[in-house]
């Protein structure tokens, strides 16, 4: 396995912090695969195509990235893209439970894989793709959260 990271996520949408993630990401690895989760389950504002396409566009400055769909398990996903860290992302205190526990589970899964925490600027500690969609929805400037590709789509879904 190569020297390469993934940064997994719904990305309902990519945000400043997820963007800030994985540039940060792009600078320690010269591979970084961002793995986005089908999440069928979930009430989603875009498609996996949209999300797909929204960080695409969004990350055209990095050089070395990678953009792809996933299903299932993030371990089993990183080892068929020979990927042997996953980048996660830990915005506050409150995100350390469900990181720790999941880092933990996917150790025992694949305990070749490692799981490497990084936090956004502090500017965007507080973003979340929930709250972004919220103030999109409620006709609210989101140009300080998200990138200007998102800003445009959810602008078109929005009205």
């Amino acid at each position: 396995m190569n020297r390469a990271a993934m940064c997994a996520g719904t990305f309902d949408p990519i945000t400043m912090g997820h963007l800030d993630v994985i540039e940060r990401a792009s600078r320690i690895f010269p591979r970084v695969v961002i793995a986005v989760a089908t999440n069928p389950g979930k009430n989603l504002l875009f498609s996996l195509e949209e999300r797909i396409e929204l960080v695409r566009e969004s990350t055209t400055h990095l050089n070395g990235i990678e953009v792809d769909a996933f299903d299932g398990l993030l371990v089993d996903f990183a080892e068929s893209k020979e990927v042997r860290v996953i980048v996660r992302g830990m915005r506050a205190f409150s995100d350390f439970e469900y990181e720790f526990q999941m880092a933990l589970t996917n150790r025992k899964l694949k305990p070749q894989i490692e799981t490497l925490f990084l936090m956004p600027k502090q500017d965007y500690s507080y973003v979340s793709s929930s709250n972004v969609r919220e103030v999109a929805r409620l006709g609210g400037d989101t140009s300080l959260f998200v990138p200007p590709p998102v800003q445009e789509a959810l602008r078109k879904r929005f009205g």
